[in-house]
């Protein structure tokens, strides 16, 4: 993962994880999305080092940092309320369906327990497959569908010119993924048999569709890079067609998993 997402997942560690540990000894930690690749050495286990846990890294696919594959790409092989902690970062935007993955994530949180997502609020199309992009608008849709209350929701936008942002500011180097950052808290009253019935619904359709696979990527219309810009002006390059990548619901921008 790069940086500044490592660096927004240590800040919500470090504000709603305190070291002491709950009253139970130590947490319980399933982190949705947890394999490394390539030159990767950032990880949310190391993050976590401070504290007294039980880690537990799941991912569509086997790799460093992954203790348990995810044999279906939208059920997170860990028990119902089992967990005080769950991450995942950098993989939302690559999951097609992740409304059933946050009610995954609703289920095997403890009451009490919290959720902290980063996902990407721009940036390039990378990978096989990038579905998403994420405001603090959407994590409060996530919140509301799956009953979980929202602790904090925060984009790292550009600074402000007036009433606009102003892009051309951004620091490609440091902040060029905009990170949005999403914490989450699973209520000690939780609506669990309604959200059962709603959970499991579209959990098993998510898992039965799987993914985008199946959809061609059509052309677009010809005239679309034009739209909006003077007639003088430079059309850019099409961008290049994805990948297309079987059996996966997707990689992060390092090669990791999203699912």
């Amino acid at each position: 993962m790069h940086r500044s997402a490592y660096e927004q997942m240590e800040l919500c560690v470090k504000e709603y994880l305190p070291v002491e540990g709950p009253a139970s000894g130590r947490y319980r930690v399933v982190d949705l999305g947890s394999r490394i690749s390539g030159k990767q050495t950032r990880t949310h286990r190391a993050l976590l080092a401070g504290h007294d846990i039980d880690y537990f890294g799941v991912d569509v696919q086997d790799g460093p940092n992954v203790d348990a594959v995810m044999t279906r790409p939208y059920r997170i092989p860990a028990r119902s309320a089992s967990a005080d902690v769950v991450l995942s970062g950098q993989a939302f935007e690559h999951i097609p369906f992740f409304w059933a993955s946050m009610l995954e994530i609703a289920r095997v949180l403890k009451p009490g327990g919290h959720a902290f997502i980063t996902a990407p609020s721009r940036g390039h199309v990378h990978d096989a497959q990038d579905c998403w992009r994420y405001y603090p608008d959407g994590f409060r849709a996530l919140a509301a569908h799956s009953r979980l209350e929202l602790r904090e929701a925060y984009t790292d936008f550009p600074p402000r010119k007036g009433i606009w942002h102003d892009y051309r500011a951004i620091d490609a180097k440091a902040a060029y993924w905009g990170d949005s950052v999403g914490v989450f808290r699973k209520p000690r009253r939780y609506p669990r048999l309604t959200m059962f019935a709603v959970r499991e619904v579209a959990v098993w359709w998510a898992n039965r569709v799987g993914g985008v696979d199946g959809v061609p990527l059509p052309r677009p219309a010809e005239g679309r890079e034009g739209c909006g810009r003077p007639a003088a002006a430079p059309v850019p390059e099409p961008a290049p067609q994805p990948a297309v990548a079987a059996a996966e619901t997707g990689a992060d921008r390092d090669g990791s998993m999203a699912g």
